[in-house]
């Protein structure tokens, strides 16, 4: 009967020892898995991998951009590359400001289906506010495109939008929840901020949720939905209240926007902290790559702003002469004290170096 028990004791022993075992290769492996996507998300992309083929350009036409926000940094990123790109088209393109409402969004809608362009392009913003007013534009005749108006890249067929240009906004946020298990070995404890008003945003918010309680070891404190248009009121409090309620364990600070960092800063200065580590799954703002610069902010995962205006331009071009869309979508990117000047350089935002608008240009057939 002793060596029965014993031999039981043993067993049992034995399993837990391997049950312990395997938890802790599975916790290793995500880590280690987390380290290699940091690795390869912040290597140079010097090599175009968008299209070479297309419709030559068609000739006179007058764009739209409503804005979501003129204070949201990507968005005026966008809007500077289309700027440039129109430039090589000679196309016309106005601009109007949905200053962060609804109500301000749809009376621009309006407004710009008055003029009757040949194209509408959605700045940033949900079209399912606007359901009404786009039917309206498909029956005049509109081309409808749009930048960041839900969370995947591609046509969005309900809403009759030709193509949404944006960075796979799932793979954004896991590589920013990464880069906090990644850094702290697994054991991350982190605040998630969003504003629940984008849907793109809410979605990156939750994804990086997801990752963290993946991590065995990591720990969601917070997830706090405050809108990106009351940062400079609510983040000054909001960042001091955190402080007070999780002292050390405040780690990580993962954004959907580097917005809210701009005001974040500012208080962990006159806290006298240099922690929670900020991680934007955002725009790459100038003001981020300033603070990465002077280790006030820890990284930031940039759109190439710039490219996806040229982008859109291209794609309006193929949805006027008839065409399908391209189907790109630019490859994410990490950018950290460690890669920050030959990602910047002196302008501060990401602009790869990968012959681009050279690309769009042979294909329009222009110079």
């Amino acid at each position: 009967m002793k060596h029965h028990f014993r031999s039981t004791l043993t067993a049992i022993s034995a399993f837990v020892a391997i049950s312990v075992s395997s938890n802790a290769f599975a916790a290793d492996s995500f880590i280690n898995e987390a380290k290699q996507q940091i690795a390869a998300a912040t290597a140079k992309q010097e090599k175009w991998d968008g299209p070479i083929t297309g419709p030559k350009l068609q000739r006179n036409k007058t764009v739209i951009f409503i804005a979501s926000d003129m204070k949201n940094g990507g968005v005026l990123g966008v809007i500077d590359g289309m700027k440039e790109a129109v430039q090589s088209t000679g196309w016309r393109l106005d601009i109007l400001d949905g200053a962060g409402t609804v109500n301000n969004q749809l009376a621009a809608l309006n407004q710009a289906i008055a003029r009757k362009p040949d194209a509408i392009v959605i700045g940033g913003w949900n079209p399912n506010v606007a359901k009404i007013p786009l039917k309206k534009a498909i029956k005049n005749d509109i081309v409808l495109a749009a930048w960041h108006a839900t969370p995947e890249p591609g046509s969005i067929d309900k809403y009759g939008i030709f193509y949404n240009v944006t960075s796979d906004s799932d793979a954004i946020a896991r590589l920013s929840a990464m880069l906090a298990v990644a850094e702290s070995d697994g054991n991350a404890k982190v605040v998630i901020l969003t504003d629940s008003l984008y849907e793109i945003a809410l979605r990156k918010a939750n994804v990086m949720k997801e990752i963290i309680e993946k991590c065995k070891d990591c720990k969601v404190l917070e997830f706090i939905d405050t809108p990106l248009a009351d940062t400079s009121s609510r983040m000054p409090n909001l960042t001091f209240s955190l402080l007070q309620k999780y002292g050390d364990d405040l780690q990580y600070a993962l954004a959907i926007n580097d917005l809210y960092f701009d005001f974040m800063a500012p208080s962990l200065r006159s806290a006298n902290k240099d922690r929670p580590y900020s991680i934007s799954a955002g725009d790459g703002s100038v003001t981020a790559y300033q603070r990465i610069r002077n280790n006030k902010q820890f990284a930031t995962i940039p759109e190439p702003l710039n490219l996806h205006g040229w982008q859109l331009i291209d794609e309006l071009n193929r949805a006027f002469a008839k065409e399908k869309p391209s189907g790109y979508v630019t490859p994410v990117h990490l950018v950290t004290k460690d890669n920050v000047t030959f990602d910047g350089g002196d302008k501060n935002l990401y602009d790869p170096q990968n012959g681009y608008k050279d690309a769009y240009k042979a294909i329009w057939g222009v110079k």
